[in-house]
């Protein structure tokens, strides 16, 4: 017993019996070998002690119910207080023995005797990693994350100067991490000043020695903070990312604060800081910014001196991540100069731990990623799904065409960077109208010229960017790129890149489908995203993103050209994460033999092209203003 319970049943004038003396009686009892129990027994020991002292009480209570309150709320108190907090259990797996304590003292104990008692410990969750389509429990039947699991959820809150490429990463970060179905929002601090049509924006309004710009600025970020915690905790979003420059000690203290009122202590919080030190990449990103809306119409000299200044603005009270993070165990990740190096601490937490093998895979090197399906099958002819027929006379041709078609494109892409870098000036010029690319041009002096060793030397001396070919392991499409020349073209077949397996329904049309397997074919016709084709190997849609996330970042960290020949399954899911498209849009895209898309990742985004492979021509032209769109099949 402790002394200071010892001291309140004295003062009360209770007889209650001493822990020794109920040591005793269980020793007499023969239902313990021991008078003192060691820390291994120490919780079936009170336990026991727990029982007895109710059958006593019981007994007690049945011959003298006056004296009962006093009584058992002494005794009781010893069975619940005599335990140290520090060693109270606090998985939520202990709950079953602690029930019966529980409802003992509800019915034993003085009304409000409990709420005198101390302070009660919420139930802890576990948390752990939620991936739809391979994960599942009876909150979350879909892997979603469950909107009670506050403590699997995520806030990003990124740090940074103005034109440091926080809003390209975030958007690259957004699009993946809702392309692996988890439910991800970015709030722009920017756009909702915008929006609410704050006049003053030029440099003046962001100096930190402007106090009214000042309040009407935090005012700003706390209004995007309380959408984006709306959207975590109300939702039933699993990501937020918080878009301004949050530079400043006190501003990111202030989100801090304002998440653990809302949040309490579960919820993550990840702090994601982007700098440049590459003064060519900085110029080409601020340069970039002079398109942004809110130097529209202006005169690019002018916008561009005005944007400086707001840099050096910031810069007064800018103070970037490290020290005081680490002080206090925060998580955080600085990328510098995108990507090129990469610092991260107190990484933590499965969607964290996501977020960061993708940051770590970033690159902006200039490449062309082409995708295609297969040439026509023999299948395809017979109208089967699934299976591993060979090409069909007419697939053999779409493969040749597709082979001379990237040869010319892979050669013409290269002499317009070759000609571009030599007419790129760095640092960039206010008025120039495309942005160059620190990442591909021939060394340069300040002065914007080519040295002479670069033309004498290097451009003669170049050579072709490499271009990887990549296949599935399935026969038609192996012979689709049968004829490129593995001495130019760097071929691989990869089985992530297979098509959905149909299970027991491989071989079949979808007409025999409706007729032998009707009940499948209605349910999978009603929400194809997350149907699961039945019988040994059958996938469904979320298993070929799952099994595609190391070919998605494989793709963000390769700085040379590919070509993927896919299939219909294969091609969605790629189009999807390129192009961000709504999971509702996946499972349903069109995407038809014989065409051919191009994505060129961009500073801004992705530039999209698409052609399409003309028989008669035996050629590919593109198609102008091409827009994706559901196929007309819905059950393809």
């Amino acid at each position: 017993m402790s002394h200071s319970t010892e001291a309140a049943a004295a003062s009360s004038g209770a007889s209650t019996p001493s822990t020794s003396s109920v040591v005793s009686n269980i020793h007499s009892s023969g239902r313990c070998s021991c008078t003192t129990p060691d820390d291994s027994d120490l919780g079936q020991f009170r336990r026991r002690q727990s029982l007895l002292l109710a059958k006593q009480m019981e007994a007690k209570c049945a011959t003298n119910v006056d004296s009962t309150n006093v009584d058992v709320f002494s005794s009781i108190t010893i069975a619940l207080n005599d335990t140290p907090a520090t060693t109270a259990p606090s998985s939520p797996y202990a709950k079953g023995a602690q029930e019966p304590m529980a409802e003992m003292a509800k019915l034993l104990l003085p009304q409000g005797a409990l709420a005198s008692s101390g302070t009660s410990t919420p139930r802890s969750r576990p948390t752990t990693l939620d991936i739809p389509g391979l994960t599942k429990s009876k909150v979350s039947p879909d892997g979603r994350i469950a909107s009670r699991d506050v403590g699997s959820k995520l806030v990003i809150v990124m740090v940074g100067l103005p034109a440091r490429g926080k809003s390209y990463i975030t958007k690259k970060l957004a699009r993946y991490l809702n392309w692996l179905q988890h439910d991800t929002r970015i709030f722009n601090v920017g756009e909702r000043r915008r929006q609410d049509g704050k006049d003053e924006q030029n440099a003046a309004w962001f100096d930190p020695d402007n106090k009214k710009a000042s309040a009407v600025r935090e005012q700003l970020a706390r209004e995007t903070l309380d959408e984006l915690l709306n959207y975590i905790l109300n939702q039933n979003g699993s990501v937020g990312i918080l878009d301004a420059t949050n530079s400043t000690m006190e501003r990111r203290k202030m989100v801090m604060d304002c998440i653990r009122e809302r949040a309490g202590p579960d919820l993550n919080v990840l702090f994601l800081e982007s700098r440049c030190v590459d003064q060519d990449l900085l110029e080409a990103n601020m340069r970039l910014k002079l398109n942004g809306p809110d130097y529209k119409g202006m005169d690019p000299h002018v916008a561009l001196a005005d944007f400086k200044q707001r840099v050096k603005a910031y810069e007064k009270a800018y103070v970037p991540l490290g020290d005081y993070e680490e002080k206090h165990n925060m998580p955080y990740i600085q990328m510098i100069d995108v990507g090129r190096k990469v610092i991260s601490h107190q990484i933590k937490g499965f969607l964290m731990a996501q977020a960061n093998y993708y940051l770590l895979n970033f690159n902006l090197a200039p490449r062309q990623i082409w995708i295609t399906r297969h040439g026509l099958s023999l299948d395809n002819m017979s109208g089967k799904i699934g299976g591993d027929s060979d090409l069909a006379p007419e697939g053999v041709d779409y493969a040749r065409c597709l082979t001379r078609f990237i040869n010319a494109k892979r050669e013409e892409w290269d002499l317009k960077q070759l000609e571009a870098s030599k007419n790129t000036h760095f640092p960039p010029l206010p008025g120039d109208s495309t942005p160059p690319n620190p990442y591909y041009h021939p060394q340069h002096n300040r002065d914007g010229s080519i040295s002479d060793e670069t033309t004498a030397v290097e451009l003669a001396a170049y050579s072709p960017k490499p271009f990887c070919v990549w296949t599935s392991m399935l026969k038609r499409s192996i012979q689709t790129a049968q004829f490129f020349d593995e001495e130019a073209f760097d071929t691989k077949q990869m089985r992530m890149l297979d098509e959905l397996n149909a299970g027991v329904m491989e071989g079949l049309t979808y007409s025999c489908i409706s007729t032998q397997f009707p009940e499948e074919y209605r349910a999978r016709k009603a929400d194809k995203l997350h149907y699961r084709y039945p019988g040994p190997g059958g996938e469904g849609y979320l298993d070929i993103i799952n099994r595609m996330r190391p070919v998605i970042v494989e793709l963000e960290r390769m700085t040379d050209h590919v070509l993927l020949v896919g299939h219909r399954s294969v091609a969605r899911v790629l189009l999807a994460y390129f192009r961000g498209l709504r999971r509702e849009e996946v499972a349903d895209l069109d995407v038809p033999i014989g065409l051919l898309y191009c994505l060129e990742p961009k500073p801004y985004g992705v530039d999209f092209k698409v052609y399409k492979w003309d028989k008669a021509a035996d050629w590919f032209s593109e198609v102008p203003d091409f827009k994706l769109k559901p196929a007309e099949d819905d059950m393809q």
